[in-house]
């Protein structure tokens, strides 16, 4: 069964002036309805939570300015969210039942991925959703997360999803066809239809965001091209376009699209997580240039303490820690098989265990 991961942006859900558009919503769950009757599996990473609440909350705002409340801008999107997600699930759960489907909520923070526990037990959680015929719809929970540890986007939480649950296709919705190899008002602008892996798009990514998301082009091809490294096909693509998830998929005419290439090589699920890693990282360790040669070698090559000049933080073994060469640039990420205490304490030792074994380094 082929299994999809798709997020639609908050863009794709509200109109210009920034309510939800609740007849869009209902176009991409007949379209999902349609999938699942054709063998697919569906995962929905919806955004439209905040946007909901905004148009929602008036009389709550009428009471904060009444009683003097000035709420600052965390605030807001947690009020916003709070209120906004009970509606938007609402709909969803009315339209879905149409078809005699069931939904679950699965809300999420960026911390709950940060220990393989964790990373399991959400994992675990959806694919009994799937497999009992349970749609996932995912979000960022919005009304307990803080501002450093959020999410870029839900373009990242898809990423991760995806990658989390071995889907063989992550389609981003967005209010735009791709990614153009100019400004996308400029006529003689072309979307860009495939990207290979390892392929830099950097000269044709804008960096200005658009409309009311929090992200932009930059995080959805730096997502786009990572996960497609992990062996999962990736599409951006215009969610307002009618029958978009349909056409996309071969059951309408084609349209225009960018679509990241997989990589042939399948990375392991705990390379997986540790390649979605670098922000809970806990220490940083320095290796010297020979370590650096070794690791970017053809052959998988474990960290051997050897090789290591310095360790930084404060971390317990089975902790993701970031590693560097001498001159800065990040190298790899890993799984340490050490607390930073005994990394310190064996700097330069020789015949002893690796601090990071091959089968939990991802190489960046």
């Amino acid at each position: 069964m082929n299994r999809i991961v798709v997020k639609v942006g908050s863009n794709v859900l509200t109109r210009q002036d920034g309510t939800l558009d609740v007849t869009k919503i209902s176009s991409i769950v007949d379209q999902v309805a349609n999938l699942r009757q054709k063998g697919y599996e569906v995962i929905l990473v919806s955004s439209g939570a905040v946007a909901c609440g905004r148009s929602l909350a008036g009389s709550a705002r009428r009471n904060i300015s009444k009683n003097g409340l000035k709420l600052d801008p965390v605030q807001q999107r947690q009020m916003y969210s709070a209120v906004g997600q009970v509606r938007l699930m609402n709909i969803y759960y009315s339209l879905f039942s149409d078809y005699g489907i069931n939904i679950g909520q699965v809300l999420t923070m960026k911390e709950n991925f940060s220990t393989r526990m964790e990373y399991l037990n959400q994992r675990n959680c959806m694919d009994v959703m799937l497999r009992s015929g349970v749609v996932p719809i995912v979000n960022e929970n919005d009304t307990v997360s803080v501002t450093e540890l959020m999410f870029t986007d839900n373009d990242e939480l898809s990423g991760l999803v995806a990658t989390m649950m071995d889907a063989d296709t992550l389609i981003i919705l967005s209010n735009i066809d791709g990614i153009y190899d100019g400004n996308p008002s400029d006529a003689s602008s072309k979307v860009i239809e495939k990207v290979l892996p390892g392929e830099d798009l950097s000269q044709y990514i804008r960096t200005e965001k658009s409309g009311f998301g929090r992200g932009g082009m930059i995080t959805k091809c730096s997502i786009a091209s990572k996960v497609a490294t992990e062996g999962i096909r990736v599409i951006i693509a215009n969610g307002k376009r009618e029958g978009i998830l349909e056409s996309l998929l071969g059951m309408r005419t084609e349209v225009p699209h960018t679509e990241f290439v997989p990589s042939k090589e399948v990375a392991s699920g705990v390379k997986k997580w540790i390649a979605h890693s670098s922000g809970f990282s806990k220490g940083v360790v320095t290796v010297n240039e020979q370590a650096v040669k070794a690791l970017r070698g053809r052959k998988a090559t474990s960290l051997l303490l050897v090789g290591v000049v310095s360790v930084e933080g404060e971390f317990d073994e089975g902790d993701i820690v970031l590693v560097k060469g001498q001159d800065g640039r990040e190298i790899a990420l890993g799984r340490t098989s050490y607390s930073s205490a005994e990394a310190n304490a064996n700097i330069g030792a020789h015949d002893i265990r690796p601090l990071v074994h091959c089968d939990y380094l991802y190489m960046i």
